[in-house]
């Protein structure tokens, strides 16, 4: 397949030395690929509020323009001509700052995608993809943990607590399954041996069931899916937005186009992420092609796999509820990591021989089974001490603390039975 073509030899627009005509069809690619992400948001956007009305029963957006279509322009306008507030006590620079910080690196993000194989252009072969570093892979994790820095900014800059107490929640869940997302990252990396995005679409243009989906065992997939959307603050995950708590979260002081920025770069994301998924782990533009255009083919396959998988996001929206922030980070911590640590070590096992894999995936059988006794028997023990206290009592490690209906610091005192 034309995926193949340049694989291992770095991008062959730069074989003939660097000229106009390569800064030229540069300046096209990443022209082309912003103002398609941006109309991909719009369309994105449209899309999210026209399934979640199907799933409810709905009718959604059915004013401005064919079935809705330019209701997102209409509400990005709208949005633009709108009055920006500026707190009196924000840090002003960095409150304007905070809107970019989130939103470029979703494009950055794109640009190591490849949308597609190669093609002619004034004689020069050129690659479907803005770039192809050889560590985009490395460049994609770098790229996305400073999406953390906007969020902390803008909440921050604010001047106000709601907004900090948002961003600082925002920002440890970002950050807690960032190393979940890289440790399933690695996996395919070892798997690929390679940090070229374009290399690991390589990798798996064999046969579909070398997609690393298939040979990783699923299970890596699974953890970068659920890690990327925590990451990218979406449900059941946006805990960000505790209406109950925090109001919008860290962009309650924000209005107008900045506030619009914020939306627009978790779409763009939305989006980003979904390409991502498609890179690493199902192949990306692979697929079955035909002699008539085939430049043509890959293109289709990459954007029809991206749009199963932002619908998957949209159908999660419409489906679960929003976890608690202890369920977050519990998930986190405490079953996504150790999970991906265990499957590392695994595959990373299997790459040697086929029986230290089994070796390793046996001794991590026997260590969860020996964790899980040793954690029900001390529930066990302590459910046992709290039942020779008295009622309405609590106990700790360090002691008894008086509940809430005896109130804080109140004396303890004996009752009968």
């Amino acid at each position: 397949m034309p995926i193949l073509a340049s694989a291992d030899l770095g991008d062959p627009l730069f074989s003939h030395g660097f000229g106009l005509a390569v800064f030229l069809i540069i300046l096209v690619k990443v022209l082309v690929a912003f103002g398609a992400l941006l109309v991909s948001v719009m369309l994105m956007i449209w899309f999210e509020r026209k399934v979640i009305s199907d799933m409810q029963n709905r009718i959604g957006p059915n004013r401005a323009g064919p079935f809705g279509l330019l209701q997102t322009l209409a509400d990005g306008t709208k949005l633009f001509f709108k009055e920006d507030l500026l707190p009196n006590r924000a840090d002003k620079f960095v409150f304007r700052l905070a809107p970019l910080l989130s939103l470029v690196p979703a494009f950055l993000m794109f640009a190591i995608v490849p949308v597609g194989g190669v093609v002619d252009i004034a004689n020069h072969v050129v690659e479907l993809q803005v770039a192809d570093p050889p560590i985009g892979i490395l460049f994609m994790l770098l790229v996305s943990s400073i999406g953390v820095y906007g969020v902390m900014l803008a909440g921050w800059a604010s001047g106000s607590k709601y907004p900090l107490l948002g961003s600082i929640r925002a920002s440890a869940q970002m950050i807690s399954y960032e190393a979940a997302m890289g440790l399933s990252v690695v996996i395919v990396i070892l798997e690929s041996h390679a940090l070229s995005t374009r290399a690991i679409v390589a990798s798996q243009a064999q046969h579909f069931w070398q997609w690393n989906v298939l040979r990783l065992g699923i299970v890596p997939f699974v953890i970068f899916f659920i890690a990327s959307t925590a990451e990218l603050n979406r449900p059941p995950f946006d805990l960000a937005e505790g209406e109950s708590e925090l109001g919008g979260g860290f962009h309650t002081e924000y209005s107008s186009i900045r506030f619009a920025l914020f939306f627009l770069a978790e779409f763009m994301n939305t989006i980003t992420m979904s390409a991502i998924v498609v890179t690493l782990f199902f192949g990306g533009p692979d697929g079955p092609g035909f002699h008539f255009l085939p430049w043509l083919w890959p293109i289709l396959w990459f954007l029809g796999k991206t749009v199963v998988f932002c619908y998957i996001q949209v159908w999660i929206r419409a489906s679960l509820p929003r976890m608690r922030y202890d369920q977050l980070m519990n998930l986190g911590w405490k079953q996504l990591i150790p999970l991906s640590l265990v499957w590392l070590l695994i595959v990373a096992a299997m790459t040697y021989s086929v029986a230290w894999g089994f070796a390793v995936a046996g001794g991590s059988v026997v260590a969860f089974l020996l964790i899980a006794r040793a954690v029900r028997v001390s529930a066990y023990r302590r459910k046992e001490a709290e039942a020779l206290l008295p009622r309405g009592r609590a106990t700790s490690l360090y002691g008894t603390i008086n509940s809430a209906a005896d109130g804080i610091g109140a004396p303890y005192e004996e009752t009968e039975g």
